[in-house]
């Protein structure tokens, strides 16, 4: 882990959504080489485009392409210094109404991605070190109605993460995750397009506002790099506020 900062190599699962794309043009800004994976072969294929990065595609539904990817990145870079698993859904359904598919397919791209991504990680990191950061959610650390199966699969992470963290620190490989509030992607959209849903959304946070895809992304930045070597088996709230800080009562003046 003694290699420059800006000459890093990194691979970031889930590179299409509005996270991993941010994660790849602060990587790639900073002079990382980058392989972003994806699902979306017309995003992966904009995306290398207007940054000049390898591509690879990834499907959760096939956790085997996820282990492909990172060999690929050690293949073709010689070594693999950092995984970011942005890879996920969303659910929103309490449990009396949540599907044993819906259930099994929350547990699967939220989860067991992450599971998987750490596995392959692990066995290329682990003769000179790495950093890898997963994604959790606020959810995972307080109550919101209607979140049973991403909640639980969220939480799974958190424990993933420091169990990992303790396993691997000896090999001098990092785990940590961030857990975001509400953040403005395609994948939230239904929670925010609406002036009526955003309002409400943004009332659930202290800072005010909802989050922006960078923010995420500029905590996922600064835990995969290298100088960060003694930060390991944390989860950062990225949230406004939401897992931690009641937001203000607002009243009419």
């Amino acid at each position: 882990m003694g290699e420059d900062a800006t000459n890093q190599t990194t691979l970031v699962l889930g590179a299409t959504g509005s996270i991993g794309s941010a994660i790849c043009r602060r990587l790639i800004l900073r002079g990382n080489r980058v392989l972003a994976a994806g699902r979306n072969l017309a995003r992966l294929d904009q995306l290398s485009s207007e940054l000049g990065c390898d591509t690879v595609n990834v499907d959760a539904d096939d956790m085997t392409t996820i282990e492909h990817a990172v060999d690929r990145t050690a293949e073709l870079y010689g070594r693999i210094d950092g995984v970011a698993n942005c890879i996920g859904t969303i659910l929103l359904k309490p449990a009396h109404s949540t599907s044993d598919d819906e259930w099994a397919q929350t547990l699967a791209a939220n989860l067991t991605s992450a599971f998987v991504a750490v596995r392959a990680a692990a066995k290329r990191m682990r003769k000179e070190g790495g950093s890898i950061v997963l994604v959790s959610s606020a959810a995972a650390r307080i109550g919101l109605p209607n979140h049973e199966a991403i909640a639980a699969a969220k939480a799974g992470i958190i424990g993933l993460t420091i169990s990992a963290a303790a396993s691997y620190a000896s090999r001098g490989i990092r785990v940590n995750a961030v857990a975001p509030g509400l953040v403005k992607s395609n994948m939230t959209r239904r929670l925010w397009e609406t002036e009526a849903a955003e309002e409400n959304s943004i009332a659930m946070h202290a800072m005010g506002r909802l989050g922006e895809p960078d923010e995420v992304a500029s905590a996922i930045e600064w835990c995969l790099n290298t100088e960060q070597t003694w930060v390991t088996g944390q989860v950062i709230g990225v949230d406004g506020g939401l897992s931690s800080v009641l937001p203000r009562t607002r009243t009419r003046g």
